[in-house]
């Protein structure tokens, strides 16, 4: 099968390793795509997919690795650094004539104060200003950050929990694919947001995994302080209007995540 351009070119995935890379790439398989997958420690080949070395920080592989690629998936990210990431990654697909970039980005990467979500934008305004045909995603944070924020909360005697902030968590499969979708499509710019069905508290998330796993903690109010705790507190992160709205709940993704 042959992408929507008809060409027969592997689509590049960085972050391909990843939680959502790992989700995308077997949906790009089974759509018919052959995919080449960056990453620091490649490995064999297997079923249509191969690795290859390289690194998007210190700009090492990035060339040999866009050989021949019309289409690039960036889902690589970090705590620190996606903006120089996504220069490199830029040069090095205008130099291989890339026809379309496809990034995942955040919501609230250009309204919430924090230096994460700085280099998200960062990120956005390398691509989007790259003269390359592109399309961005902004998606919530992820079920799988909602737990990693509710287990480690949980392991404190009292668990702090900041007033008025909300999150709008998304399923990754969700995430997947929406991205495979718009990788298969034509070059769309800025697309409308992707974000969970239900808006919940983070007390909320963290009393569902208190209560899944049969645990009881004291909970005590706190104030994010700040120009964050105010974007925060206003849903700067959230995406209330026009956002597509992912299938699987929080509360699914939990029962499924602990029963296994």
């Amino acid at each position: 099968m042959t992408d929507t351009t008809g060409s027969t070119s592997p689509f590049l995935v960085t972050g391909g390793t990843g939680t959502l890379g790992s989700l995308v790439v077997p949906l790009l398989r089974e759509a018919g795509v052959p995919v080449r997958v960056l990453t620091r420690s490649p490995r064999p080949a297997a079923d249509g997919v191969t690795y290859v070395g390289g690194d998007l920080l210190k700009d090492e592989g990035l060339d040999a690795a866009l050989d021949g690629v019309e289409t690039v998936l960036h889902l690589a990210g970090g705590a620190k650094g996606d903006d120089v990431a996504a220069r490199h990654l830029v040069r090095a697909a205008k130099a291989a004539r890339v026809r379309h970039l496809v990034l995942i980005s955040v919501i609230g990467a250009d309204t919430v104060p924090l230096g994460w979500f700085k280099t998200k934008l960062d990120a956005e305004r390398a691509v989007s200003g790259s003269g390359l045909p592109w399309t961005t995603l902004r998606a919530a944070q992820f079920h799988e950050l909602a737990l990693t924020v509710a287990e480690k909360l949980a392991k404190l005697p009292v668990v702090p929990v900041p007033g008025g902030v909300r999150w709008q968590p998304v399923d990754s499969r969700d995430v997947a694919a929406r991205l495979v979708e718009l990788a298969l499509g034509r070059p769309a710019g800025l697309v409308p947001d992707l974000a969970g069905p239900t808006v919940h508290t983070l007390g909320d998330l963290s009393r569902d995994y208190l209560r899944a796993r049969g645990k009881r903690r004291l909970m005590m109010p706190v104030r994010m302080p700040g120009k964050a705790g105010r974007a925060y507190r206003a849903g700067e992160n959230l995406s209330l209007d026009g956002a597509v709205l992912g299938e699987r709940t929080w509360e699914d993704f939990l029962a499924e995540r602990l029963a296994s």
